[in-house]
């Protein structure tokens, strides 16, 4: 049983029982233990583990639909890449480690676009997590232009060695 399952599913028991029902009591074998040790308290770069957060290089793809133009943008964390009436700025960049599962890789990206009324202001469309292999969990909903997230180049201490 997975971890968050077994967490999760005696709250969620709980919540359906009604004052009519008996309770039923799990023997402490049954319940997954988990100690604080298992749950990192920082993201992995602030706790040392993978690639700093400013070394990382992740590839934005960024499509515009009007004149069915795509180009890949390779930027680290802090860039900000301005192309014709859109504004590109990644924040960060993030993959699962190899030994965790379901690999998974997302940065957090905002998009801003020239406002039409004001050529000289940028509103912002977008701001938020994008997944690679999960891209209708956010979308970006804009009628002309189109991010997504391609890669985040970083690395976890033993992969060298796999290589």
């Amino acid at each position: 049983m997975p971890r968050a399952l077994a967490v999760v599913l005696p709250f969620m028991l709980l919540a359906c029982a009604d004052e009519s029902s008996e309770r039923v009591e799990l023997p402490p074998e049954s319940v997954e233990q988990t100690s604080s040790a298992d749950v990192p308290e920082q993201p992995a770069d602030e706790a040392g583990i993978g690639t700093p957060m400013e070394e990382r290089v992740a590839t934005i793809g960024l499509l515009n639909k009007r004149n069915n133009l795509s180009q890949d943008l390779e930027m680290n964390p802090g860039d900000e890449r301005r192309i014709g009436d859109v504004i590109v700025r990644l924040q960060a960049c993030e993959r699962t480690a190899p030994w965790e599962m379901p690999e998974e890789t997302g940065a957090f990206v905002q998009l801003l676009v020239r406002d039409r009324r004001n050529e000289e202001q940028f509103g912002t469309v977008f701001s938020g997590w994008l997944f690679k292999n999960s891209p209708s969990l956010n979308v970006v909903e804009h009628p002309i232009y189109d991010v997504w997230v391609k890669d985040c180049a970083m690395s976890f201490p033993g992969e060298e060695a796999e290589a």
